[in-house]
């Protein structure tokens, strides 16, 4: 019996560090590891130790033979990445394979002292960094975000649907309460606190702050009312304190989204999932009862090129396809959609979408008598050009693969175009590619400054990309640290705790982080759910009050 590697896995190689077969590749030292949409087992060589599956943060391995209806293709999946290769040679002795020469990555100096590093966003970039802070120095880290709770992309931005995939978030809040650990939620750079005050505190100050705003695609009407971004959307239904609550139209039949990457396929995915099903998940409770009243019933995800050039994943398009109740089909409106499909192998993107259904997507919606109670629609070679809307409703113009274009009837579009990073206070920018100029993380010109994560390297690669991003930071940070190359900080860890507070009374630290998660998981198990979210920045700061309060009182 082998393991297997299923469509949660975050590609954050903890589990290749724990194979003693070397048997889970690409590794991080390895070219197409930044690229993967996976990791993989190799069948021939896996010695059914179950190690990796122990180790995986997110609940992705699992014996082949203990696989789901659902999950068995990833059996295939996986040794499909192996065909061709010839096997490891076997290596006499007591080892199971060749082993490469040590690294010692975070070798220090025995006189080595202790830096005091800030670390601004709570999300995977972030808490990586701070991880590998923690676990390889003494140092001690300042966790800062502009929201009164952690979590950034793990809490706000990962599907309600995919709860193995926010497990990696208890892997991180482990290291919230940790002893050198101070934490301040609710503080915002540039607006509580300025850039040079946290250099002043700290020996460095690492930015995590992600790409928060989306894309445009810069057609008429975009502007108006019935057009939304997915980064908005994705914030709705995942209780972002900053989303409003009752934004969104779920009263016509059709939605229309522009983009096909995972993010395209969560939205679509989560418009016309069983709003039952998704009852047994975090997902805000405004957008529960929204979607339990919805009248959506198709959603068409539009792509300008081909399905061979798609962005998302195959295991999300796998997902795509098990989803119950719901029809996956393709447009056929441009023959060379279907000639792409009919001539790609069976692992190509193309390939997974043999056997769909292919139909021609009507200008009206063609409501819910049609024998099939929902459905996704996936619409290649289809660019769109134009928002219309009068008093007879709304329309979205998509060029028709003829050198014309159709009015597509919708009550809304979503724009999944791609996310991109917005400039902090007193840090460089580079507008063309939303980040901050970097070298090796080292922010350009600003000593004792770094950057990790999106804002470093471009809204690109999951969860698990962090991981190597953030030791790539780390790395740099600690050996300017080595070289002397860090400025002196003038005000210690009381003196900055202080200034926060004076400039925001609601600051939340970790006691009054547990109380939020807390408060959140009593409200769950009474519905009957993982937990319940607090969905303004006043429930959250007064529950974080509440819960410390209470504690100090005992």
């Amino acid at each position: 019996m082998t393991y297997a590697i299923t469509q949660t896995c975050c590609n954050d190689a903890t589990c290749v560090a724990v194979c003693p077969v070397n048997c889970i590749h690409p590794t991080p030292e390895e070219r197409a590891f930044g690229s993967t949409e996976m990791l993989h087992i190799d069948p021939r060589a896996c010695i059914d130790c179950g190690a990796c599956a122990d180790a995986c943060p997110v609940d992705a391995i699992f014996p082949v033979d203990a696989l789901s209806a659902g999950q068995r293709e990833y059996a295939d999946i996986n040794a499909a990445y192996y065909e061709g290769e010839e096997p490891a040679p076997e290596v006499a002795g007591p080892n199971f394979h060749v082993w490469g020469e040590p690294v010692f990555g975070r070798s220090l100096p025995s006189d080595f002292g202790p830096l005091r590093v800030a670390v601004v966003g709570t999300g995977p970039a972030g808490m990586y960094a701070a991880q590998d802070l923690l676990l390889h120095t003494a140092a001690e880290v300042t966790l800062i975000d502009r929201l009164p709770v952690a979590g950034g992309l793990v809490r706000y931005g990962v599907a309600p649907d995919h709860p193995g995939t926010k497990k990696v978030g208890d892997t991180f809040s482990r290291f919230h309460a940790h002893p050198r650990v101070r934490m301040h939620l609710g503080i915002e750079v540039g607006r509580d606190v300025t850039a040079q005050e946290l250099a002043a505190h700290h020996d460095a100050v690492v930015y995590a702050v992600g790409a928060s705003t989306d894309r445009r695609l810069g057609i008429p009407g975009e502007e108006g009312p019935g057009c939304l971004s997915a980064t908005s959307f994705v914030a709705w239904y995942n209780a972002h304190p900053e989303a409003v609550a009752q934004g969104v139209d779920l009263s016509a039949e059709r939605v229309v989204v522009v983009g096909n990457g995972n993010v395209a396929l969560d939205v679509a995915r989560i418009l016309v999932a069983d709003p039952e099903a998704l009852a047994g998940t975090d997902i805000a409770a405004h957008a529960l009862e929204a979607l339990r009243a919805s009248r959506v019933r198709e959603v068409v995800v539009l792509g300008r090129r081909g399905p061979g050039d798609a962005a998302y994943t195959r295991s999300e398009l796998l997902a795509l396809k098990r989803l119950e109740g719901v029809e996956l089909v393709v447009d056929d409106h441009d023959p060379r959609t279907a000639a792409a499909i009919d001539a790609a192998g069976a692992g190509d993107r193309a390939g997974l979408l043999r056997g769909l259904a292919r139909v021609r997507t009507a200008a009206v919606s063609p409501g819910s008598g049609r024998g099939v109670d929902r459905r996704i629609v996936l619409r290649f070679h289809s660019e769109t050009v134009e928002v219309l809307a009068d008093g007879g409703g709304r329309a979205v113009r998509v060029t028709d693969g003829g050198g014309g274009t159709v009015d597509l009837a919708a009550g809304m579009l979503l724009r999944a175009i791609g996310y991109r990073g917005l400039p902090v206070p007193g840090l460089p920018f580079d507008e063309a590619s939303g980040t901050v100029p970097h070298e090796g993380g080292r922010i350009a010109g600003l000593p004792g400054g770094y950057v990790v994560g999106w804002i470093k390297r471009g809204p690109s690669g999951g969860i698990g990309a962090n991981r190597t991003c953030a030791a790539e930071t780390v790395g740099t940070l600690l050996a300017d640290a080595v070289a002397g190359a860090l400025p002196a900080p003038t005000g210690d860890a009381k003196a900055f705790r202080r200034l926060v507070r004076r400039r925001n009374r609601r600051v939340v630290d970790a006691r009054g982080l547990a109380a939020i998660d807390r408060a959140e998981r009593d409200r769950g198990r009474r519905d009957g759910r993982p937990r319940v979210k607090l969905a303004t920045v006043e429930e959250l700061v007064a529950t974080a009050r509440a819960g410390r309060v209470l504690r100090l009182t005992r």
